[in-house]
């Protein structure tokens, strides 16, 4: 496995919804050869007729790296087989449902048959990655590589290790990730939720809160996200906001403000069900706000603005500085 980063880079998406297409384009963008499998016939043809329909959208934002939408387009392919789709490559990124006994199933077929120098990558955002490769005999190549939707707009990723990952594994996962423009997050260990879903979790668990206790309406939770805490958030983590919210820094920070939030700390152990009562106030206020009829002309759009957003950060970056 010595001499694997120094190979071309072929890739594997095994499964082909929303994510996997997704990887896809990210994947071909950074000059890696693509190949899609899926075991839903047409899945993977419909793939990449997807990925055609988003591509000039990129260009016209100048992210598809000053490449021609065909060009990227020509770095991916449907395949028939399993084994077709794995046959070349040294990254596979697994995009299967949820569901810990398909994973365990799938990475048995994927541990099979890839070649032995191959990371086997799952995206799955909720299992831990131990429970479904500990019987493996590759097990030492095993990975979770959890992106945020879309991936080619959203540069974050998780890189999380199993407690038999290798260190070459993981550095080689991570180098990738950067190679394709994304920002690896490599986690020392797996933990449930990873760091991502935790964050947002914590946040979401509030946001419920203040619906369900009648403090704020969806929108106007929505409101303080979008138009307050969510400019900042963009450019920089929440460390690095309160590093510059205070004349001394973090520590002087933390000095001033710990006790506001030491006071409001107890006040969030509790839950509410998300899928309760209160969900028949927040579904009605965003049908309102968006018929459902609307959801995907409106997903188009988010993509859009996230199109918009990731090259006004690029520029940024470039003009400002990181």
């Amino acid at each position: 496995m010595s001499n694997r980063s120094e190979q071309p880079i072929n890739t594997a998406i095994v499964g082909t919804g929303f994510i996997g297409r997704a990887w896809a384009i990210s994947f071909a963008r950074a000059g890696a050869s693509v190949r899609l499998w899926d075991q839903a016939d047409g899945a993977a043809i419909k793939a990449v007729d997807y990925v055609s329909g988003v591509l000039n959208d990129l260009a016209q934002n100048d992210l598809l790296n000053g490449q021609e939408p065909t060009a990227v387009l020509a770095r991916i392919s449907a395949v028939a087989t399993l084994e077709e789709a794995l046959a070349d490559a040294s990254h596979v990124q697994e995009n299967t449902p949820e569901v810990l006994e398909t994973k365990i199933r799938v990475f048995q077929m994927l541990d099979a048959a890839a070649r032995p120098d191959a990371v086997l990558a799952s995206s799955t955002s909720a299992l831990l990655p131990s429970h479904f490769t500990e019987g493996l005999k590759g097990r030492g190549r095993c990975i979770v590589v959890h992106p945020i939707n879309p991936p080619y707009l959203i540069p974050a990723v998780e890189v999380v290790p199993t407690p038999w990952t290798t260190p070459e594994t993981v550095e080689h996962t991570r180098k990738f990730m950067e190679s394709a423009g994304h920002a690896p997050i490599v986690m020392k260990k797996e933990l449930d939720g990873f760091i991502m879903n935790r964050l947002q979790g914590a946040l979401l668990e509030e946001a419920f809160r203040l619906v369900a206790d009648g403090y704020a309406s969806v929108e106007d939770v929505d409101i303080g996200l979008r138009e307050g805490l969510a400019l900042r958030w963009s450019f920089m983590g929440p460390f690095e906001t309160i590093d510059l919210n205070a004349p001394g820094g973090i520590r002087d920070y933390c000095e001033r403000y710990q006790g506001i939030y030491s006071n409001i700390f107890p006040q969030m152990q509790r839950r509410v069900d998300w899928a309760g009562a209160v969900m028949d106030t927040i579904e009605p206020e965003r049908r309102k706000s968006l018929p459902a009829g609307e959801l995907q002309q409106r997903q188009i759009w988010r993509d859009k603005r996230l199109m918009a957003l990731a090259a006004h950060k690029r520029r940024a970056a470039k003009d400002i500085g990181k």
